[in-house]
């Protein structure tokens, strides 16, 4: 019994000398941090676009041409409608909203 203890102590022991000079323990989160080279989700969000894409057509535009582009539908003397029955379906939506505030379950 004796001899068992002492072996599996000199077991553990040698274990953690080997992994204190090897170094490379790792804690269970460090294994799924993305890799180095992936950029991160703030730096890419602060990243300026130079190239766009038309939401007219889809077609391939600078950063020049969409800011034009943009005035240009911004400044339409035509301002974009909804058909009668989509307008009273949402506003069936909101007043269905506003009753389900009071009545749960509508």
């Amino acid at each position: 019994m004796m001899h068992r203890s002492r072996h599996l102590m000199s077991l553990t022991a040698g274990l953690l000398v080997a992994i204190a000079l090897d170094g490379t323990v790792r804690s269970p989160g460090a294994i799924a941090l993305p890799p180095p080279e992936d950029i991160p989700e703030e730096v890419a969000r602060a990243e300026i676009i130079l190239e766009a894409r038309s939401p007219v057509d889809g077609e391939a535009l600078t950063a020049a041409e969409y800011a034009l582009l943009e005035a240009e539908l911004a400044e339409s003397e035509y301002p974009p409608t909804l058909s009668s029955d989509l307008q009273q379906l949402i506003f069936l939506l909101r007043v269905r909203k506003l009753l389900n505030t009071f009545i749960p379950f509508l």
